[in-house]
């Protein structure tokens, strides 16, 4: 049984970028093995990647680590919401205690994913979303006990969004000290500025 998983979305057209950004550069690889990574060494034991558009190419850049499978979503045109499920099923198979939730484009350290992994794993909440300055970021920590509620949810009813206000009140928010829990990379202007942002602060946790 796998303790941790997580679902990394990597899906869509990427049409506002104007380039796949999973195939963007961040630390020396693409995006999408930097992501991986990321996940894998911050304790995640069964990471699933939702690939869609220009799958055939992607595919081969998750050959080499470990704990880490791919599902294709043919439906990805049709929303955020049904690669979130592809996911889903895909991880439930191995039965985690709780799953983190990313997208492709979100670039997170290492150090971000065991501090949420960590702090949700000792809270003993249903949900712990990291924080900066009080607005929420990603990863998203779930305990495995939402999988069903989630497994039905769909574009029309805000997908994930309406499930995590349900459990707000069994919510953690986790402050950081890491602006870069934040980073979403929409835009090349988005790409540019994240490039070239100041060093990254050293991140410390409050409760």
């Amino acid at each position: 049984m796998s303790e941790i998983g997580a679902v990394l979305l990597a899906a869509g057209e990427s049409s506002r970028m104007g380039q796949l950004k999973a195939l963007l550069r961040w630390e020396g690889v693409p995006l999408l093995q930097h992501q991986v990574g990321a996940l894998v060494q911050g304790g995640c034991t069964d990471v699933v990647v939702v690939l869609g558009h220009r799958h055939e190419e992607l595919s081969p850049l998750l050959q080499g680590f470990t704990g880490v499978r791919w599902v294709h979503n043919p439906d990805y045109l049709m929303g955020k919401t049904t690669s979130l499920k592809a996911g889903l099923r895909a991880v439930t198979e191995s039965q985690p205690r709780f799953f983190l939730v990313l997208n492709v484009d979100q670039p997170r350290s290492t150090q971000i994913v065991e501090q949420v992994i960590e702090r949700h794993s000792a809270g003993g909440h249903l949900v712990t979303i990291p924080c900066h300055q009080g607005k929420g970021g990603h990863p998203v920590a779930i305990s495995a006990t939402l999988l069903p509620e989630l497994a039905e949810i769909t574009e029309e009813t805000e997908g994930m969004k309406a499930v995590m206000r349900r459990y707000a009140p069994n919510t953690h928010r986790l402050e950081l000290d890491n602006p870069d829990l934040l980073l979403d990379l929409n835009t090349p202007t988005d790409y540019q500025k994240a490039l070239t942002r100041p060093g990254t602060q050293t991140d410390s946790a409050t409760t």
